[in-house]
């Protein structure tokens, strides 16, 4: 039992059950879970999805469905008040205040048709009872305080206004304007790139100390975990299955679940000059035994023939402006970049969110028109290619998004998403097409009996591994995979991962993998390119890239990740501003010329000119 005795508790949560009801019967989600968390502490829940992490912080606030959740046992104390016992206008006043909550995905949080200057504003005229000019100076007081640059001009804007990072921001001022004793933050920089993470995590880290308040970081990364919590609580299947300082847990884990966390996560710099990418290890939940790998190739098997050539590709947005639609300016989303990718090889494609990497996958598909270049697949020029060719040389390169569940038919059955290609393309009978169906679902292992449930009925590694059989269903050459593991827990990435380098091997697949997590684009990758204002600045082999890194660009990007070890938390550093620069150019605009500078082994690095 946790001892709850000590004064200096902020929240003390002691025996929580939460219970949701399904199929006419109440099911625990959260089971008996026991916490504290103290005045200037960070508190990590980390765990995978379904875990009870978000339900536990859900239900400290008492936000809850008001129909088919409830809280069956268990009590939670915030300052030496029980928050079950007081009245829905009373947790009104607590939420907000007290205990203040950043949401993982901002733009789902903050009002699209509000100025953001407006919406902070709101939070302390309601809460803290200011006029309206009082509480607009008070918002820009906060807009400053988490660093957003030209804070008075800037409370003027809408959200869809700001970038990923200074969304995150306007949640952080929000839910600070109050000066809670206690912010929950769940999964607050999940989606975010490398370098906008580690503003953020220094940022909350900042105004804590200031504030002196107590945060609960809920979150799947082990290494934010290892960046900023003191202590840390690790739920499986609805329990806490194990909690204590957060170096001990990362030094001396005790339970099997917490051991196969661990295993999965990807430590930069662990690869070394190794040339080939590195399957995750593989540790059973309820052993904690490492499972055994297939042994993997000592070379790289690629292909004598490139099967993409991309050369001087060139993809550009016009902007137009004013009653008559004027062009006023063009979004230079992808400038001047070339490279080759063969069969059997990783080519990953990295860099902060618009920097041009997803635009870059998308024209070479010709989902989006490039505006010049040549892009050829196995040999054909796809710019040249008529509607009817284009279609048919599509089933050579197939694409894997972030989202899976966005991305298949929420009324298909999964057998008929994954066959619906070959049957498009009219490369068999329908009883062709469930064989094939039934041996892709065991290959990327699942049963041949799920073709008949629905996409709702997975989970997100699940729905993840269907995308792949779908894509795999033309049998293609090339597939592009597009953010596709950055929504995943730690365990089901690098079960994901594993499964994509084991069918490269088997099937020789040329994979261009799209990612900000420079972890594992250093576990999966042959070669890597940097990404940066649509140009690529530097590429090369991984080794060469994640040993050497020649250009600052690349090096700011492998500086910010988080290192899964508390032993090795970084000393504090100050809290930039910097977003990535706007894309955007205007008419007259003219690139400075570039040239590239070879530091060998086929490693190039972008020198400007002027």
């Amino acid at each position: 039992m946790t001892d709850f005795s000590k004064p200096e508790d902020v929240l003390r949560v002691d025996n929580l059950r939460t219970e949701f009801r399904s199929g006419g019967e109440w099911r625990a989600a959260v089971r008996d879970v026991s916490l504290t968390l103290r005045a200037n502490e960070t508190l990590a829940i980390v765990g995978e999805s379904g875990s009870g992490k978000s339900v536990t912080a859900l239900s400290t606030l008492r936000l809850l469905p008001s129909v088919g959740a409830r809280i069956a046992a268990g009590s939670i104390m915030f300052n030496g008040r029980d928050l079950l016992s007081l009245s829905e206008t009373e947790m009104a006043n607590i939420r907000g205040n007290e205990i203040a909550m950043i949401f993982q995905e901002p733009m789902t949080s903050l009002n699209p048709t509000m100025k953001v200057g407006d919406q902070v504003a709101e939070v302390v005229r309601i809460h803290r009872g200011l006029s309206r000019s009082d509480a607009r100076r008070e918002a820009l007081r906060m807009f400053e305080k988490v660093r957003i640059p030209s804070a008075a001009a800037r409370l003027e804007d809408y959200p869809h206004q700001f970038s990923g990072g200074m969304r995150q921001r306007v949640m952080i001022a929000i839910a600070l304007a109050c000066k809670p004793k206690l912010l929950i933050a769940d999964e607050p920089t999940t989606a975010l790139d490398v370098t906008i993470q580690a503003q953020i995590l220094e940022l909350i880290k900042e105004l804590q100390d200031e504030e002196g308040m107590a945060v609960m970081f809920i979150t799947h990364d082990m290494g934010v975990v290892a960046e900023v919590a003191d202590r840390t609580v690790v739920m499986y299947n609805g329990e806490a299955v194990e909690q204590g300082e957060t170096a001990r847990i990362f030094a001396s884990p005790q339970h099997p679940y917490t051991r196969s966390l661990l295993a999965a996560v990807p430590k930069l710099g662990e690869l070394g000059a190794r040339v080939l990418p590195m399957r995750f290890p593989v540790v059973d939940k309820t052993t904690g035994k490492v499972l055994p790998l297939p042994e993997t190739p000592d070379t790289v098997a690629r292909g004598a023939e490139p099967v993409l050539q991309v050369r001087n590709l060139v993809t550009r947005f016009d902007i137009h402006k004013g009653f008559f639609g004027g062009l006023s300016g063009r979004v230079h989303a992808v400038e001047d970049i070339s490279f080759d990718l063969y069969g059997g090889e990783t080519l990953s494609l990295v860099g902060e969110s618009g920097c041009g990497k997803s635009t870059t996958g998308r024209a070479l598909m010709r989902l989006t028109e490039p505006t010049s270049g040549s892009v050829m697949v196995d040999g054909q020029d796809m710019a040249t290619l008529g509607a009817a060719k284009l279609h048919d040389m599509r089933r050579y390169m197939q694409m894997i998004f972030q989202d899976p569940a966005s991305s298949l038919n929420p009324r298909m059955t999964i057998g008929a998403a994954i066959a619906e290609p070959f049957l498009v393309h009219k490369l068999g009978s329908r009883k062709d097409a469930d064989d094939k169906v039934a041996r892709l679902l065991e290959r990327v292992g699942l049963r041949p009996d799920f073709a008949n449930r629905y996409p709702h009925e997975f989970s997100g590694g699940q729905r993840q591994r269907i995308s792949i059989a779908r894509a795999l269903m033309l049998d293609p050459k090339l597939i592009i995979a597009d953010e596709s593991v950055s929504a995943l827990d730690v365990s089901v990435k690098a079960q994901v991962i594993n499964l994509l380098l084991d069918l490269q091997e088997s099937l020789n697949l040329a994979y261009l993998f799209i990612s900000h997590d420079m972890a594992v684009v250093e576990r999966v990758s042959h070669r890597v390119a940097v990404m940066h204002l649509g140009e690529i600045v530097e590429i090369g082999p991984r080794a060469a890239i994640f040993g050497n890194p020649q250009h600052p660009y690349t090096r700011k990007l492998i500086e910010a990740v988080p290192v899964a070890d508390p032993s090795f938390r970084r000393v504090r550093r100050g809290v930039s501003n910097d977003e990535i620069k706007s894309p955007v150019r205007s008419l007259d605009y003219f690139a400075p010329p570039r040239f590239y500078e070879d530091v060998g082994g086929g490693h190039l690095v972008q020198r400007m000119t002027g």
